[in-house]
């Protein structure tokens, strides 16, 4: 059974083609973003007189881990990554990091949205000249969404909690037809889900893009992220190094999908699910509020893979808001650099985010639980950065004061080289099928999803195995769709 319905609505596509055209809009394969080589020349020329961020369709080719690092006029290079030194991490193990920050919006969700929108433009199935998309998230999936929309002409509902940084209220204010605030903050998942079915309810003409079981998500993470991946470890790793696992936050179950892609490279490696301490869903069965912005929780994502999730690792919430001030207060970096971390490394500390730190300690917590040493390599993802978070690090100035070298030694002390493998949990054949089960009752009891499939996740072997296969399906009807469209490249 296909995951991603592929079914061409035809009098629906030619609105949707109509629209596009006159709108001077070109969507890239799932190709051109894995290799941006294969972008037309015409297309690159334009785009060096365009801000990363800008509101232009032309943007959408730079939804891609491949772009050169400047906030305007770039063009494209190797993967951008980061490699932390065993200085700052406490471990001996090659911990790299994925980074974010120069895809439009700032963060990786841009893609994400494009994997659940794009698919059902150009069959039709979603028509630009009559309905909203929403985009029901805890942050930056509904900016990706709001953004991605504005550059395929589309009308936008972004949804989120009212408890997230107020830099995505301000930025989404700008951007989206509409901002829902959710009760709430970063936990608070299903007041998102129940605003969902208000929506579908109140007879408007929208279609829901819901992060947590749109396969979309799962594929441009598994495709573009995946590759990019790979790419990282054919660029870094040595004679005698060896992959051992991809560290991701669970979130919507997106990012952790490309550890799956690894997986079928390197069958040894471990994929490791992180969350909240504060909220231990996954750990055990848990529920509660936190602060690690972007992983939103207590449930368990319809798109999550458990047959192939190896490690559950809790970071307490108090770890990663202290590490931010570590990392982005000039005594923080003083500290570090006094400490014998690379001042290169501290100066790109920003790259960043809350749930970046999060990885990042799950990563450190993964390499001691299995004793790696320097030849092991671990990569996880930084999905944003710190850009969106300033508004925190003045509401903590406001909170505790001013920081300083003594706060920098106890929370680097403490947070960064004292992580130890507590609350991590190794999974055996029975705790993944526990924490499958629990998509249950969010699943099947509340949003309509069928007991036969929640079986077939679990049973059937050629579930998931099918999902990449519909990859070259879509860059088809993409093509198809740009030629009928016609504009020249």
């Amino acid at each position: 059974m296909a995951k991603i319905d592929l079914t061409i609505e035809k009098e629906r596509r030619q609105r949707a083609i109509q629209r596009v055209r006159e709108r001077n809009i070109i969507i890239p394969t799932f190709a051109q973003m894995k290799n941006p080589d294969l972008i037309p020349a015409e297309i690159k020329a334009k785009l060096a007189g365009i801000g990363l961020w800008d509101v232009n369709p032309l943007n959408l080719f730079r939804i891609t881990w491949k772009n050169e690092p400047v906030v305007k006029g770039g063009g494209y290079g190797k993967v951008n990554y980061l490699e932390l030194p065993p200085s700052l991490t406490g471990v001996p193990a090659r911990i790299i990091m994925l980074v974010g920050k120069w895809i439009p919006t700032g963060s990786h969700k841009v893609g994400a949205a494009f994997g659940c929108l794009v698919p059902r433009l150009v069959t039709g199935q979603f028509d630009p000249t009559t309905q909203k998309a929403v985009w029901p998230s805890t942050g930056n999936y509904c900016r990706g969404g709001a953004y991605d929309s504005a550059l395929l002409a589309c009308e936008s509902i972004a949804i989120l909690p009212e408890g997230m940084s107020r830099e995505r209220f301000e930025w989404l204010s700008e951007i989206a037809g509409e901002v829902i605030a959710t009760p709430g903050s970063e936990s608070n998942v299903k007041e998102i889900f129940d605003k969902c079915w208000e929506l579908r309810r109140s007879g408007q003409d929208l279609m829901i893009f819901n992060q947590f079981d749109e396969f979309g998500n799962y594929l441009w993470h598994y495709e573009v992220t995946g590759h990019a991946m790979q790419e990282i470890l054919e660029m870094t790793m040595r004679p005698g190094d060896e992959y051992r696992g991809l560290i991701s936050a669970t979130g919507s179950a997106g990012t952790i999908a490309c550890g799956d892609y690894l997986k079928t490279l390197y069958p040894t490696s471990k994929i490791v699910a992180s969350e909240a301490l504060q909220c231990p869903t996954l750990l055990e069965n848990g529920f509660g509020a936190h602060r690690i912005e972007g992983i939103g929780d207590k449930h368990v994502p319809w798109i999550h893979n458990l047959l192939n999730t190896d490690m559950v690792v809790a970071i307490d919430d108090n770890a990663v808001v202290n590490l931010a001030r570590l990392f982005n207060e000039p005594a923080g970096k003083e500290y570090l650099v006094k400490s014998g971390v690379p001042e290169a490394v501290v100066k790109k500390l920003d790259l960043f985010g809350f749930s970046g730190i999060g990885n990042l300690l799950s990563a450190i917590k993964f390499a001691k639980y299995y004793e790696l040493g320097e030849q092991d390599i671990v990569l996880s993802v930084l999905t944003d950065s710190m850009e969106l978070y300033g508004s925190r690090i003045r509401e903590m100035h406001e909170e505790f004061g001013a920081y300083s070298e003594r706060d920098a030694a106890a929370h680097f002390s403490r947070y960064m080289l004292g992580q130890s493998i507590d609350n991590l949990l190794e999974l055996s054949y029975v705790e993944r099928r526990r924490v499958h089960n629990l998509k249950y009752y969010t699943w099947v009891e509340q949003q309509g999803k069928t007991y036969p499939e929640i079986q077939d996740q679990w049973y059937d072997r050629h579930y998931w195995k099918e999902l990449p296969g519909q990859v070259a399906q879509i860059d088809a009807l993409i093509e198809e769709f740009n030629r009928e469209v016609g504009l020249a490249y």
